[in-house]
């Protein structure tokens, strides 16, 4: 991970820590909703490559009324390098947490599941249309996290090895 100040002005706009935890925030808050154990580890790395890039998050905003796992079967392409999405994505993952961490926004279960503490985050979504739109797709993926309930279902559905 580069130090902030040489990152390129696009890196630092686009995988911000702070933006970066508050869609992680989301997803934690949706997946609790469903299932207050918290969200397992596993599953959070998959937030951010799902809801950062356009053509996943366009897929997905456009099936929320459907279920996950059918989402996924409709649409192959959303398949398409998400292994190599996730690891990419693994730092800047790494770096909204240890932000959101940091600011006291969740707490680590011995199961190793990530709990939200209340009021850390508003419940009113703001910024610009496709930031609202990261935010929204965060938090069906939170929720759809909870109701699959299963880990290796949902690596297996990715095309990801659990």
């Amino acid at each position: 991970m580069k130090r902030w100040d040489l990152r390129p002005f696009e890196t630092k706009n686009l995988f911000n820590p702070a933006f970066c935890a508050l869609l992680m925030m989301r997803s934690l808050e949706a997946f609790e909703a469903e299932d207050p154990r918290g969200i397992p580890f596993s599953l959070s790395l998959l937030i951010l490559p799902l809801s950062l890039h356009k053509n996943s998050r366009d897929v997905l905003a456009l099936s929320s009324r459907s279920y996950l796992l059918k989402t996924i079967e409709d649409n192959p392409p959303l398949l398409i390098s998400l292994a190599e999405r996730v690891t990419e994505m693994l730092p800047f993952t790494f770096e909204a947490f240890g932000l959101a961490m940091q600011m006291g926004c969740f707490e680590v279960t011995s199961e190793g599941r990530f709990i939200s503490k209340p009021r850390t985050t508003k419940k009113a979504m703001t910024g610009t249309e496709e930031s609202i739109s990261c935010q929204k797709v965060a938090r069906l993926l939170g929720r759809e996290f909870a109701r699959v309930g299963d880990r290796v279902t949902i690596y297996t559905a990715f095309g990801i090895r659990p």
